[in-house]
């Protein structure tokens, strides 16, 4: 329950606060000191203006050091670091091994095991701190496969990347939306859960996340991957989406999974058009409002290609990392890439533009 301005309960919170004129570097920090902005998670990047929400009701655009005093527990939830859910603290490029003959970009290339191993090791080399192997496809009309065949293909892989010198000490993510994929991968060795249905598809998923007391990773979707398409359908795709996640939180949360361990992934090009998906990045600072480490994948997805003219999904890479930047406004986004060298070159100019303005 909260209480609005005029002192009204409502028994469902559906406020939400919309940070906004972003600033970083020594103009963030003197903003901040001033006490003309705050911090978004933490910093280093500032919101000098905030856009009040009330449900699809726009309560108000108000500067930062004027946001009513009702609106207190948002403006910590947005402004105070959040948990890192049991991963390091900064930043973090996650390299994609899909262990599937159909993935849209890479289908094939790693069905070979010492293949996916060179992989992840180069992508270690480049600088993944997280490699997530995936055995299931879940682009629009894949072909479903059953949980032992995910599993056949994941395992080796697993296995191969724990014991192998190069690679043993990474964080592996296992992305799958099977209980049973989940419990033999975390067995196996595998650190994280990345599930693209934020453990809805399968009845007993929350149950093994919350029993192994792993970090989980609950991306937003609509429908299943073969329906998913029919519900790109939005009032306000920010808005929604951050909603939906909230509720996806909630119910991960009264299964027993520590909210300190949850992530949270937009889902971006999952039941959403081009346009969406760009509106979406274009408001990620949304999702402060859910308290939780954010996860983006962009890598060489459909909307990239309609958006830069590129066709052939391999070649997106740089049009990726630059839709991935938009995500580096938190301090600890995990970006999930294809071209993790490609990636760690754009990390590390948006890294250095927080000093570039110091004065001297």
């Amino acid at each position: 329950m909260f209480i609005d301005d005029d002192g009204t309960a409502h028994m469902t919170d559906d406020r939400l606060l919309e940070p906004l004129a972003l600033l970083g570097g020594q103009a963030a920090r003197d903003a901040v000191r001033q006490g003309l902005a705050r911090w978004l998670y933490g910093g280093p990047v500032a919101f000098t203006l905030a856009r009040l929400w009330r449900g699809y009701r726009d309560a108000g655009l108000v500067r930062a050091d004027d946001i009513p005093a009702a609106w207190d527990d948002v403006v910590t939830r947005v402004s105070q670091p959040c948990p890192a859910a049991g991963l390091p603290d900064r930043a973090l490029v996650m390299g994609i091994v899909n262990v599937t003959p159909d993935s849209f970009s890479d289908g094939g290339r790693h069905m070979a095991v010492d293949r996916a191993l060179a992989t992840a090791a180069q992508m270690v080399a480049q600088g993944a701190a997280v490699i997530d192997v995936g055995g299931e496809s879940t682009r629009p009309g894949a072909a479903r496969v059953t949980v032992e065949e995910e599993w056949a293909r994941i395992a080796p892989v697993i296995a191969a990347i724990r014991g192998d010198a190069r690679t043993r000490d990474t964080i592996i993510s296992v992305d799958t939306r099977h209980a049973l994929v989940m419990e033999r991968a975390l067995a196996a060795g595998a650190d994280v859960i990345n599930d693209v249905s934020a453990l809805m598809h399968d009845a007993a998923a929350a149950e093994v996340v919350a029993r192994a007391g792993c970090p989980v990773m609950l991306m937003h979707m609509r429908g299943t991957p073969e329906t998913m398409n029919d519900h790109a359908v939005y009032t306000d795709v920010a808005l929604d989406v951050v909603r939906e996640l909230r509720q996806r939180v909630e119910r991960a949360v009264a299964a027993g999974i520590a909210r300190d361990r949850i992530m949270v992934d937009p889902g971006i090009g999952f039941a959403k058009t081009a346009s969406q998906n760009m509106q979406l990045l274009a408001r990620l600072p949304l999702l402060a409002n859910l308290g939780c480490r954010v996860v983006l994948g962009v890598s060489r997805k459909r909307f990239v290609g309609q958006v830069s003219g590129v066709a052939d999904a391999a070649r997106r890479d740089p049009a990726s990392m630059a839709a991935s930047l938009p995500g580096l406004v938190f301090p600890d986004t995990i970006v999930r890439v294809h071209d993790v060298g490609v990636m760690m070159q754009g990390l590390k100019i948006w890294q250095g533009l927080d000093h570039a303005t110091e004065v001297r």
